[in-house]
């Protein structure tokens, strides 16, 4: 291969270097900005984000308590004893 072949598959090699490098700023940015926008809707929620795990765990035993006493409202003749 001749100087110039490697030269110019170096400059390729840049060239597609710094297009991966410009992809991966600008999915950084588009991340960080997502990453604000979530940040913003827990604030608005009123939940701390350390606080999400636990959150979701109350919400799940509330929806499983309100299902719980909504079969129990169903007259028990109407439901498919197969549940």
């Amino acid at each position: 291969m001749s100087i110039e072949q490697q030269l110019t598959q170096m400059k390729q090699a840049i060239e597609k270097a710094k297009d991966m490098k410009y992809r991966a700023e600008a999915k950084l940015e588009e991340l960080e900005n997502q990453k604000s926008r979530l940040l913003e809707e827990l604030e608005d929620l009123g939940v701390k984000p350390e606080e999400l795990d636990s959150e979701i765990m109350r919400l799940e035993q509330t929806i499983e308590q309100t299902l719980k006493e909504t079969w129990e409202l169903i007259p028990k003749e109407l439901i498919d004893h197969e549940r």
